[in-house]
């Protein structure tokens, strides 16, 4: 048996604790940004994010509401997506804290800061994953930003890398889940996907 939901009646708090439940885990985009005036390095935790392209390489992230990494993505058409590592947890949940215009998150929590190589906005120092993006364009939907950034440079640190690959015991991302709930890495199942000549091969044999 199932609880219905009607959508359209319920309230958009409603419908977005809602999703936010069901839709999990979700990768965390710890977005770096610099205002336009170059004063105030910004950053923040999106946990609507992911990949949207490939060929040419494209992330995305959302942002609900308008806040100061889309104003100033907006501005300087640059931004730095840092992946978001479990040693950090408390760093990304004070950025995430609404600082009023004009203070920078990275100086506000603490932060260590490091040169990017392609964009004005700095890296996280601390994260192991950056991909260094420019703004590819943006879409409104209601009352969120969907943005889209092409990736023009990644840097990745050697301790997560084995054999050339990033390894994902090595990076321990965080995710987002319901209500103020984080997720971690847990297990992690390797199974490789069956072409269909070998499954209707194995099946005949």
């Amino acid at each position: 048996m199932r609880v219905d939901y009607d959508i359209e009646t319920t309230d958009p708090a409603s419908v977005y604790r809602l999703l936010t439940a069901v839709v999990v885990p979700r990768p965390i985009a710890w977005v770096s940004t610099v205002s336009a005036n170059g004063e105030v390095a910004n950053l923040a935790p999106h946990s609507f994010f992911t990949i949207a392209c490939v060929e040419p390489p494209i992330v995305q992230f959302t942002s609900v509401g308008r806040k100061d990494t889309l104003r100033n993505v907006e501005a300087t058409r640059e931004f730095v997506v840092n992946l978001a590592p479990e040693g950090s947890f408390g760093q990304i949940n004070d950025t995430a804290t609404d600082f009023p215009p004009g203070i920078g998150e990275f100086e506000a929590v603490g932060v260590a800061p490091e040169p990017s190589l392609r964009v004005k906005a700095p890296r996280v120092a601390d994260s192991p994953v950056a991909l260094e993006c420019e703004l590819h364009s943006t879409l409104c939907l209601g009352n969120s930003t969907v943005v889209l950034g092409r990736v023009v440079h990644a840097a990745i640190s050697e301790s997560v890398l084995v054999d050339g690959h990033p390894e994902i015991t090595r990076m321990r991302p965080l995710s987002r889940l319901g209500k103020n709930e984080w997720g971690t890495l847990g297990d992690v199942r390797d199974l490789a996907r069956v072409r269909y000549a070998d499954r209707t091969a194995r099946e005949e044999g």
